[in-house]
């Protein structure tokens, strides 16, 4: 059974970068599909970016569109979630989730096979 591990969440400033990294084990990454979503307090979850099997197609939310970065390391087994220009807004915990079927990677809130636990993100002067 795979299972998934966020790291990389912590405290920065506006304007500043941070990288997160969702890690596989058990089994690989390679075959299914990675969404990276976020809940901030009060709010509903929401998807942020995803990147699907086969051809690692992307999607991303429109408030994180130039901003965010996702990508496989396939030697490493983990997808990352590089951002940049991060604003107050940005602040969440963050979860990567995997989806088993399905030909593409989806930016929903829910419907997913795998959960990791989470890291939180906070951008805060």
């Amino acid at each position: 059974q795979l299972l998934l591990e966020e790291s990389g969440g912590g405290l920065v400033q506006p304007g500043g970068s941070l990288r997160l990294s969702c890690s596989g084990s058990r089994a690989s990454l390679q075959y299914v599909h990675i969404t990276w979503l976020r809940q901030a307090p009060g709010k509903e979850r929401e998807g942020v970016s995803c990147i699907s099997s086969g051809d690692s197609s992307t999607d991303y939310a429109d408030s994180v569109k130039g901003r965010f970065t996702i990508s496989r390391d396939w030697a490493k087994n983990t997808v990352t979630l590089q951002m940049n220009s991060l604003t107050p807004e940005d602040t969440a915990v963050y979860y990567c989730a995997a989806d088993f079927s399905g030909s593409r990677c989806h930016m929903g809130a829910y419907d997913f096979d795998v959960w990791g636990q989470g890291t939180q993100v906070t951008v805060s002067s």
